[in-house]
């Protein structure tokens, strides 16, 4: 039961932490385009 609880803990945190990485990479691609649209015009 202890194995099984901190197999769910483990792969819980790790889905929150992706969710969280991929929504940081999309900011920064979003800040990117902004920062070039400013460029150009």
């Amino acid at each position: 039961m202890r194995k099984l609880f901190a197999s769910l803990l483990i792969s819980s945190t790790l889905v929150l932490a992706g969710c969280n990485t991929v929504q940081g990479v999309g900011q920064d691609i979003e800040s990117v385009g902004k920062a070039g649209e400013e460029v150009i015009n």
